[in-house]
């Protein structure tokens, strides 16, 4: 960012936040330790966390051949206490966490909203799976366009346009 080179230690520090922290943040978790895992570090939280990750996301990253180990749903105080990563992005994937007032974040993290329906909301079983792969999907488009920025080579401006662009990628 800003012509910097990557943060110390090599890799970015990034936060994916949604209200219960059972769903969507943990998919993008997954998705972008995954493909972003040499240049990020991936976390997720909620700011009223379910205490339990969705099982049909369990189940569908199972099926994707994508680890699952470490996933878990927590608080997003977690990432403001002393000894927490310093972050370097931090995006809400539920419209809920995107209307919350967030914690002062330390060291300015870019921000950027990423809206995703929330799966988590269908009682059927069948229509649980659908929208898990559904939001799956939006997020491993969008997680895709955002490892691929250069963002060595952008100003704190120009990433910012970008991160929210990638947001309103369906």
């Amino acid at each position: 960012m800003n012509g910097e080179r990557a943060p110390a230690g090599g890799k970015y520090n990034v936060l994916f936040l949604c209200t219960g922290n059972s769903a969507r943040s943990i998919l993008a978790e997954a998705l972008l330790r995954h493909h972003g895992g040499s240049r990020f570090n991936a976390y997720s939280a909620g700011s009223h966390p379910a205490g339990r990750v969705n099982p049909y996301v369990l189940e569908f990253l199972a099926s994707q051949r994508l680890p699952t180990e470490g996933l878990r749903s927590k608080s997003w105080e977690e990432f403001t206490r002393p000894g927490a990563p310093p972050l370097h992005f931090v995006f809400t994937v539920c419209d809920s966490a995107a209307g919350e007032v967030c914690p002062v974040w330390p060291g300015q993290p870019m921000t950027a909203h990423w809206s995703v329906k929330d799966p988590a909301v269908h009682a059927d079983a069948d229509e649980a799976r659908r929208a898990v792969r559904e939001a799956f999907h939006v997020l491993s488009r969008r997680i895709g366009l955002f490892v691929s920025l250069p963002l060595e080579k952008l100003d704190r401006l120009a990433l910012q346009q970008r991160l929210e662009e990638i947001g309103r990628t369906s």
